[in-house]
């Protein structure tokens, strides 16, 4: 008889491990354990069934093929990982529903502020400083994202590269990924970032990496996204919110943080400052004092 989880990490990587195998519809039920837990504690058995498309019954065998009693007993360990980690909190109205400019960037604000506390609260100190070592003493970083986490994948690889060597960003164009990966070489580290809907290339590129021996990282929305399988180290970031897209504010602190991890492990005071000397060499930034001195700005 399988040996219940006690608590709901120990219930994701329970099912993690049993995804690959599972019928259809038992596959349909994990992942809504997996990508949403929230509203899962707060369902009946009856709610979950129909959004899963299966029997009550189905449920019910699930439970018990994990060594539970029971459904009940899957929305208790759904509570624990709420009450655990402090993110009962109340959804907003959709932006269509929004009409006033007030509540929309009121709606916004909340949301993203929510978005952070829940990504932070969310990390796992043990993988959190698993990811840091690993982007600390690797002699390579690669990052990858594409559409949407493109913006995010180029913050990453900008910080790391002011505060370490040898970061490189893909880039691919069309069909040119597989190019970019020959590079890669084993106890390197390969971050790939997607979040739904998953850009296909992304989880090919992350499943190749892992393949071929580097140490892998995964910055994704939920433990249903299809990185999850390939990465030695998952960070999730909540992307909620109530504009067009998904919000990445989250994201953007997530990799900042990071990236200042990385600083602090390494001491790159020097690099930062042999930066600043190159940045002024090069007449990179916009000179104010130039500006105020003789109403214009100066030319490099």
């Amino acid at each position: 008889m399988a040996v219940p989880p006690r608590n709901y990490p120990e219930l994701r990587a329970e099912l993690q491990a049993r995804m690959p195998a599972l019928a259809a519809g038992q596959r349909r039920i994990a992942r809504i354990l997996l990508a949403d837990p929230e509203a899962t504690a707060f369902r009946s058995i009856g709610e979950t069934a129909k959004i899963a498309e299966v029997h009550e019954s189905s449920l019910v065998r699930f439970a018990a093929s994990l060594g539970l009693p029971g459904y009940p007993a899957l929305v208790k360990l759904c509570r624990q990982q709420l009450a655990e980690q402090a993110q009962l909190v109340r959804r907003f109205e959709q932006a269509a529903e929004l009409t006033e400019t007030e509540e929309l960037l009121g709606a916004a604000v909340e949301h993203d502020q929510q978005n952070i506390a829940r990504t932070f609260a969310r990390l796992e100190p043990a993988s959190w400083t698993r990811a840091v070592d690993l982007l600390a003493s690797a002699d390579h970083v690669h990052v990858l994202g594409l559409r949407k986490c493109f913006t995010v994948a180029y913050l990453l690889s900008y910080l790391l590269h002011l505060v370490r060597p040898r970061v490189h960003q893909l880039t691919p164009s069309a069909g040119m990924i597989a190019d970019d990966l020959r590079d890669l070489a084993p106890d390197d580290v390969f971050v790939a970032m997607s979040i739904h809907r998953y850009t296909a290339d992304t989880v090919r590129a992350l499943a190749a990496a892992k393949a071929r021996g580097l140490h892998t990282i995964a910055l994704t929305d939920n433990a249903a996204s299809p990185l999850v399988p390939y990465a030695d180290v998952t960070c999730y970031v909540e992307t909620g919110g109530v504009t067009v897209l998904r919000s990445l504010s989250a994201f953007v602190s997530l990799v900042q943080v990071l990236a200042t991890g990385v600083a602090l492990r390494r001491g790159s005071d020097s690099e930062l400052r042999l930066d600043e000397q190159l940045l002024s060499a090069f007449d990179v930034y916009f000179d104010e004092d130039a500006v105020a001195v003789t109403g214009r700005p100066a030319t490099g």
